[in-house]
């Protein structure tokens, strides 16, 4: 009844029919008994039926050819097998007619540009520029009680649920070509189709800013997504770095997310890190510091001739740097010659203006001088008007005229940090990766690393030992350093001299692989005596340290220079993102 009543109290132009084949109306409006007992053909069928009847209802809807279906209904993949087993035949019906799927377990979608409300949320929200796509119905009915106080407007608000289909990069297709829509907002618990996601976003990041906020980061909440939605989380470390490569800046609060969508619509990228705060008061310029560089921002260092101009303008007792503190008693024309000052500074990369209550201060007259910056610079304008009723009218002005306005600047400065992270985001997206691999000579040795590894699982062993790991690379034409194996004290300074000194004694073991953490390095040995003592104290540490077991000789090789880096070059496949390269500093450091 309440989807219903929103779709006719909110006029879309087009035509809505009720079906139920068991009572002959529904609010006053007669039913039709099927979707074929329709008078005109059908285009989104909305489903709330529950799930055991839905296989047949998809078939139906197959059958009168409609084209989308949006399923409110929940009981499928996130309820265990039998849920499960519907979904993939729902999945299977819908193929065989193009049936495209929204849902399901959603609360439906809404379109407040068009007035289209196809959903059981209490209300309909006003038009405006922000695409809302959430995998939690409830996070959208809350979002939309809070949009009514900040006035934010949404050019569509989407409730994915469990993407039995249709799913993030759908939407984000879809979006990024919608004329009324000027960013994306995601919430997320999975991400679906990967692929298609990065590609998507990838896309759409070009020309629009998506902001994602992702659950699931810990394990607690990994296992409560998995029983809301019944999908898998991956690694989240593997996340941040997807999205960062597609273009998506990823916040870590709610509020934060609708904050930086209307940001980003309204201020420029700033070109560094670079903060120059203007205040009338010392603390909340020592806060604001301190949060700027929490997350990397910096503190803009003036030029000279800032500092001559500023002191033409400022009373004697400013602080002469950056913090700015224009004091107490500034008028509206210190603020604005302040920041116009601050703004020829080639130092700078953004500005922040602080305003607390005083006495002798004007909120809203020193709003109104800075008005005029709001686009002027080039660079991002952010305030704070700290304070309650008597700063609220300049707040206003402020937010109106295009410059964010915060109750406290530490929340600025975490939104400048986010900017940076965002532009940097972008410029990795435009980045490409230049790979000449030579496939032939790297196919030759193919035969012989299956071989090598076919022997290594057939022991039952998943861990490959260091000289094993050197022989599967060279086969695949890397070049390694020499390495050879040694059972005994003899075998080992005998290596060393094949080699020549300086050589390195490491730990050969299949079941150890911290060598440092039980004695298994030895560095910068320079006599064949000195290697021989090295293979019985080793193996005396590893049998203390870890078990005589996991001592099975050592390897001998060369001690190579130490300028350079020690690196970690890895793979592992991720339940989300398929397989995933990890690179980084290595040796000791993991």
């Amino acid at each position: 009844r309440t989807l219903l009543k929103n779709l006719i109290s909110n006029p879309f132009g087009g035509a809505v029919y009720p079906v139920n084949p068991n009572k002959p109306q529904v609010l006053g409006i007669s039913t039709f008994p099927s979707i074929a007992a329709c008078p005109t053909k059908v285009d989104v069928v909305i489903v709330i039926l529950p799930a055991k009847a839905v296989p047949a209802l998809v078939q139906e809807c197959v059958d009168n050819h409609v084209d989308h279906a949006i399923i409110i209904s929940a009981g499928f993949r996130e309820v265990g097998e039998e849920g499960e087993r519907l979904e993939e035949e729902v999945k299977a019906i819908a193929a065989k007619g193009n049936l495209r799927i929204v849902g399901p377990n959603c609360l439906g979608l809404m379109c407040p540009t068009s007035g289209f409300n196809a959903t059981f949320a209490n209300l309909m929200p006003r038009a405006g520029s922000v695409a809302f796509v959430s995998q939690s119905g409830a996070m959208i009915t809350s979002v939309l009680d809070w949009s009514v106080g900040q006035k934010v407007g949404f050019s569509a608000v989407i409730s994915v649920g469990a993407m039995m289909d249709m799913d993030f990069s759908d939407m984000i297709d879809y979006l990024a070509r919608d004329p009324h829509t000027k960013s994306i907002v995601l919430y997320m618990e999975t991400i679906g189709n990967a692929r298609s996601f990065l590609s998507a976003a990838r896309e759409a990041s070009m020309t629009k800013p998506i902001i994602v906020i992702k659950g699931g980061k810990t394990d607690a909440a990994a296992k409560a997504a998995a029983s809301h939605t019944g999908s898998l989380t991956g690694s989240d470390a593997v996340l941040d770095a997807a999205f960062k490569r597609a273009g998506v800046l990823r916040v870590e609060d709610i509020a934060d997310v609708f904050e930086m969508a209307d940001i980003l619509s309204k201020q420029p990228l700033p070109q560094g890190r670079r903060l120059a705060i203007v205040t009338n008061a010392g603390g909340p310029g020592v806060l604001a510091c301190d949060a700027l560089a929490k997350n990397g921002g910096l503190l803009a260092e003036l030029e000279p001739t800032t500092i001559e101009k500023l002191n033409k303008v400022l009373p004697a007792a400013w602080s002469h740097g950056n913090p700015i503190d224009v004091l107490g008693d500034a008028t509206p024309s210190i603020y604005a010659n302040s920041l116009a000052i601050v703004a020829e500074d080639k130092n700078t990369d953004g500005y922040l203006v602080i305003l607390t209550p005083q006495a002798m201060t004007a909120p809203e007259a020193c709003a109104e001088a800075l008005i005029k910056y709001a686009s002027s610079t080039g660079k991002p304008v952010l305030s704070s008007w700290m304070g309650g009723p008597d700063v609220a009218a300049g707040a206003k002005a402020l937010r109106e005229a295009g410059i964010p306005c915060y109750a406290y600047p530490d929340m600025a400065c975490r939104t400048f940090n986010y900017m940076n992270e965002y532009r940097d985001t972008l410029e990795s997206n435009h980045q490409s990766i230049d790979m000449h691999t030579q496939l032939d000579q790297m196919s030759e040795g193919r035969e012989e690393a299956a071989k090598l590894i076919n022997s290594i699982r057939s022991t039952g062993r998943t861990l490959m030992t260091e000289a094993e790991s050197k022989k599967l690379l060279k086969l695949y034409g890397l070049p390694v350093t020499a390495c050879e194996v040694a059972q005994s004290p003899k075998e080992a300074g005998e290596a060393a001299e094949k080699i020549g000194f300086p050589v390195v004694v490491k730990l050969n073991s299949t079941t150890i692989t911290h060598k440092f953490d039980v004695g298994g390095v030895k560095l910068n040995l320079r006599s064949k005596s000195e290697v021989e003592k090295a293979f019985t104290e080793m193996k005396e540490s590893v049998s203390r340290l870890a078990s005589p077991e996991g001592f099975e000789g050592v390897t001998v090789q060369p001690m190579i220079s130490l300028k350079g880096f020690e690196i970690i070059l890895g793979s592992s496949l991720d339940p989300q993102l398929g397989p995933v390269v990890l690179f980084g500093m290595g040796g000791s450091l993991v």
